[in-house]
């Protein structure tokens, strides 16, 4: 995840497109509402015009939740705009990054001997109120850093835990909770620390906070781990947002493996009222991809 995620997750193959509800979508009109709280991101829509027309073009197909992993980076009065546009619309703020990690520097070591890193993730951590305050956020993204090759993991893990403890303290005032994301290292980020949403669950387990939980992106679960439901099922008290993406190809559902519809049927069971991020792309460019992704939603939500 960086500031140019969006390029990260750029377009595979392009997949046979989805007869069902395609029509519909092209009319334009307002849908009903989805039962579970999907959130595209800017990019989900480019063709229908800026971010704000993005959010309202969203909202007329049924969507109820939005998140932008950039939004700490936007400028004030932008963050306000979108806050304003997604309350006028009724729909619910998701996850925003709030330490973004310096990718091309390997950094930062969260585990390791210096409390550099440490103490600028706090820093991190305590800007990153006021952005959620802004955007009415309850949810914000943090990554764990990265693996120091110098130092038994265990040391590590204790190091994050503590961190992750003084930052739980930092935003559970504010009634914010940090989501950590597990990131695969097979094909997108090797060295990262957590690597698993097992990993993630240890940590907060141990950092013993209402404001640290996991981020369970399934797309990155898949990669490194498979054996979603059961995994979800044994880590969900800790688990405090999610996000969706098909493997191969980081696209949306029903491009890949992963069996969507049975996720969705599960979390159904679970009675989930959170946010689940759209974090892919579009297999399909243009108006043709913006109509595929409604309908995949569609299907998978109709389960």
């Amino acid at each position: 995840m960086t500031l140019s995620r969006r390029t990260l997750i750029a377009a595979g193959a392009a997949a046979s497109l989805l007869p069902a509800g395609i029509a519909a979508q092209r009319r334009g009109t307002t849908a009903a509402r989805f039962s579970l709280g999907y959130a595209p991101h800017e990019g989900s829509f480019a063709s229908r015009g800026g971010l704000i027309e993005q959010i309202a073009f969203a909202a007329d197909q049924g969507f109820t939740a939005w998140e932008d992993n950039e939004a700490a980076a936007r400028p004030v009065a932008d963050q306000e705009r979108m806050a304003k546009a997604l309350s006028q619309r009724g729909m619910t703020m998701g996850v925003f990054v709030a330490s973004m990690p310096k990718w091309a520097k390997s950094r930062p070591l969260l585990g390791a001997n210096d409390d550099a890193d440490r103490e600028g993730f706090l820093t991190d951590i305590r800007a990153s109120i006021a952005v959620a305050k802004r955007l009415n956020a309850t949810r914000m993204t943090v990554v764990t850093g990265f693996m120091d090759p110098k130092l038994p993991v265990e040391i590590q893990t204790a190091r994050v835990i503590d961190v992750m403890r003084r930052a739980g303290d930092i935003v559970a005032p504010h009634g914010v909770a940090m989501v950590m994301e597990p990131l695969n290292t097979r094909t997108n980020h090797p060295g990262v620390y957590m690597q698993t949403i097992a990993q993630g669950y240890a940590v907060a387990r141990g950092a013993n906070s209402p404001a640290v939980k996991i981020l369970a992106d399934l797309y990155h679960e898949q990669i490194q781990s498979g054996n979603l439901i059961p995994t979800l099922d044994a880590c969900w008290s800790e688990i405090g947002y999610l996000q969706f993406g098909d493997n191969p190809g980081r696209n949306e559902p029903m491009t890949g493996e992963i069996n969507y519809a049975a996720i969705v049927r599960w979390l159904r069971g679970r009675r989930y009222a959170g946010v689940i991020g759209m974090e892919h792309g579009n297999s399909v460019a243009g108006r043709a991809g913006e109509d595929r992704l409604i309908a995949a939603y569609r299907a998978i939500d109709a389960a």
